[in-house]
């Protein structure tokens, strides 16, 4: 059972749909717990713009190993797993042998709208009570991490989790977060963790008090001329998390000599003057999702600094309320559906 898109608008309709047999390296897993992401939003406007294979969606999740392949020695029945927006990789070329199988020169296969490399069929996500996914690309869920709170770590967690791995942020980094929602509340939380002293960019004055609560030294709002001249060349790194076309030139600015601004927010087309990088030696860079070496070490890290997302819980029959809230930038920070209710 799972949540289809519907061809006939937004919304999400239940149905019934078989997964495939088990092969040598596969292992079966019972989700519970499944994060609703902006790109799962994209997806289903896509879908309804444009048809094409069903959709499912779905794809940063936790639950329990039901079966295993005749290969499979990293996991047993009853283990708890979680799995990301990668399913599967060439497992050949130059990225994915260095671990970074998300920059896969085939293209990675995605947790859902993704084509199968052995038979071609579409991958269907994880807004369903069963998945069934090659055992290299699930992780052991660490002992004491809530599950409910951990699925968003495998997309949102591990998008901010490398490029502030990869830019050496830690102890003494000066670090800006644009913008406090999904993604940026957990790379907040990173980088705090890591031990660099952080600030949150953000329109809203009013998530100052959360800021804090995830360990901002401060918060500075984005339409305060004042205070953004300010905070002028302070960061080592930012972090722009902003979803939407924005101009980049106010949070260049921020970035320090030989710093970096890494946009991991919006992926399409953005447009950069030449002399808001050459002043200051900047760099502009970008990021998404992550490799499996990185995503192990990234929920080792979680388990050990007690890290996880910020989630509004609710029952997968709720996945339309959810979605269209999603849309409206109404959740504080994090939708995860419960899918014990697909039975």
């Amino acid at each position: 059972m799972g949540w289809q898109a519907d061809r006939g608008g937004t919304a999400l309709r239940r149905v019934s749909f078989e997964r495939r047999d088990l092969r040598a390296d596969d292992i079966a897993v019972c989700v519970d717990y499944c994060g609703v992401c902006h790109t799962d939003l994209h997806s289903i406007h896509a879908y309804r713009d444009n048809g094409g294979a069903p959709l499912v969606p779905g794809h940063e999740f936790t639950g329990v190993v039901t079966d295993i392949g005749r290969d499979v020695t990293r996991f047993a029945v009853g283990d708890a797993v979680a799995v990301g927006n990668i399913v599967d990789s060439c497992g050949a070329c130059a990225m994915c042998l260095k671990g970074q199988e998300n920059f896969c020169h085939e293209f990675p296969t995605l947790t859902y709208g993704g084509t199968d490399r052995h038979d071609g069929t579409t991958t269907l996500g994880a807004y369903s009570r069963e998945y069934v996914v090659r055992d290299g690309f699930a992780h052991p869920l660490p002992a004491g991490l809530d599950p409910a709170a951990a699925a968003p770590l495998l997309c949102a967690g591990v998008t901010v989790w490398e490029p502030l791995r990869a830019l050496g942020v830690g102890p003494g980094s000066r670090v800006a977060v644009v913008g406090l929602g999904g993604l940026g509340h957990l790379a907040v939380k990173f980088a705090v963790a890591l031990g660099a002293d952080t600030t949150v960019i953000s329109r809203s004055a009013d998530k100052a008090e959360d800021a804090r609560r995830f360990g901002a030294a401060d918060l500075v709002v984005s339409t305060d001329q004042e205070r953004m001249a300010a905070v002028k060349e302070r960061f080592d790194v930012v972090i722009d998390t902003i979803a939407v076309p924005h101009d980049l030139a106010p949070y260049l600015k921020l970035v320090a000599l030989d710093g970096t601004l890494s946009q991991v927010g919006y992926l399409g087309p953005v447009t950069v003057e030449g002399l808001d990088l050459l002043i200051g030696r900047k760099k502009l860079s970008s990021a998404g999702s992550g490799g499996r070496p990185e995503t192990a070490a990234m929920l080792e890290f979680c388990a050990e600094h007690g890290v996880t997302a910020d989630i509004e819980l609710v029952p997968s029959a709720r996945v339309n309320e959810a979605l269209d809230r999603l849309g409206r930038n109404d959740v504080r920070y994090r939708f995860v559906l419960d899918m014990a209710d697909l039975v």
